[in-house]
């Protein structure tokens, strides 16, 4: 059995959650994720990007994880939480999906307007990586042939 590769790009956004809506994650209750009003704007903007996530028969994947988010903010920020000073602590969900490595940068750009747009941070952590290589399934849109 051989395994195709193909070449994609990774996104990840880093997004602050409540304690609640931390502990239902935790707890397993994946409805938490559509229950936060946050969360909820999150996946609502990425499904209007449908390069992002597409895996052919299946579409808007992608990978989530919980933690935290650590940081001291400095003289001059304005932070949405914590003080300036003071090491904070964020409860964070942390949304992960793929995109084709050949996807227009145009397309990029606009995505990540939106999130910018919409993340409750000053200063938002959206990580673009790549290209890498990930294991069959990404779907990558063929040219069509003019028939003969």
């Amino acid at each position: 059995m051989s395994v195709h590769l193909n070449s994609v790009r990774k996104l990840r956004v880093h997004w602050p959650i409540s304690a609640e809506t931390f502990s239902r994650i935790a707890a397993g209750n994946a409805d938490a994720v559509q229950q936060d009003p946050g969360l909820a704007k999150l996946l609502k903007a990425v499904e209007q990007f449908p390069d992002l996530g597409d895996f052919g028969n299946y579409k808007h994947v992608f990978e989530s994880g919980i933690g935290f988010e650590g940081f001291s903010c400095g003289e001059g920020a304005t932070p949405t939480l914590g003080r300036v000073g003071e090491q904070t602590l964020s409860p964070t969900f942390v949304f992960t999906t793929y995109f084709d490595s050949a996807l227009d940068d145009s397309v990029l750009e606009r995505a990540m307007q939106e999130l910018v747009a919409i993340h409750p941070w000053e200063l938002p952590v959206i990580e673009v990586t790549g290209p890498l290589s990930v294991a069959g399934g990404l779907h990558r849109k063929t040219p069509s042939k003019a028939a003969s």
